[in-house]
């Protein structure tokens, strides 16, 4: 491995660096978005019983918004359940919209990791051949061995940035696929918590068998 950072030369450097940071964002992803720590279970189930009950104080309700993104969702539909319905979903919205951001963060710093990556390691060729070539100027051909070599250790850099590039970009996209299932089932959960939090209109009267039509009252 040590040979083959010598062999391609200072633009390794970057490549190294690069492949260090894409490393440290899948580790820190991957934790951040464990979904026990987006969605954890059974949550969304135990605020619409609070939301049934009516046991909503504002302490209830800051501790809620402090356990997780989807807890955080809920809280803000809860802040404004008074509220009409179209504008408690606005709010939703609103926040889902910061969640959301909050869950992508270093996401971009990885795909311009994976749209980087190959293109320092043609740089690395680029320099690495120019070197060679002006070698040649210098001192003629010499060698066909040697000339072969000197092109294999260029390639090293190509080589190097596509193995950066390659898990750097799967990842990526792993990381979106993931937080837009995240979105669904938040959705789902707001629009529930929605659900038991709108009123409900007094029932009409209905004779047994009937269809909600009251019988006349029959003259004595």
């Amino acid at each position: 491995m040590l040979e083959l950072v010598r062999a391609g030369g200072w633009p390794m450097i970057p490549l190294l660096l690069l492949s260090m940071a894409a490393l440290a964002i899948i580790v820190e992803r991957f934790w951040t978005l464990r979904r026990k720590a987006v969605l954890p279970p059974r949550l969304g189930e135990e605020v619409r019983a609070w939301a049934a009950r009516g046991k909503l104080d504002p302490v209830h309700v800051e501790s809620l918004r402090q356990t997780s993104p989807l807890g955080a969702l809920l809280a803000a539909a809860l802040d404004v359940r008074s509220r009409p319905r179209d504008q408690i979903r606005e709010r939703i919205e609103d926040v889902g919209r910061h969640l959301v951001h909050r869950m992508e963060r270093f996401l971009n710093t990885l795909g311009t990791i994976a749209a980087a990556g190959p293109l320092l390691g043609l740089f690395g060729t680029v320099v690495g051949m120019i070197q060679m070539f002006l070698g040649i100027l210098s001192h003629g051909i010499g060698d066909v061995n040697q000339l072969a070599g000197g092109i294999g250790k260029a390639l090293v850099c190509t080589a190097t940035g596509m193995v950066v590039a390659i898990p750097a970009l799967m990842f990526h996209r792993y990381f979106r696929g993931r937080i837009a299932g995240y979105i669904v089932d938040m959705e789902h959960e707001a629009i529930q918590l929605l659900d038991t939090l709108e009123p409900r209109p007094a029932s009409a009267r209905t004779a047994p068998g009937g269809h909600g039509i009251v019988p006349p009252v029959p003259a004595s």
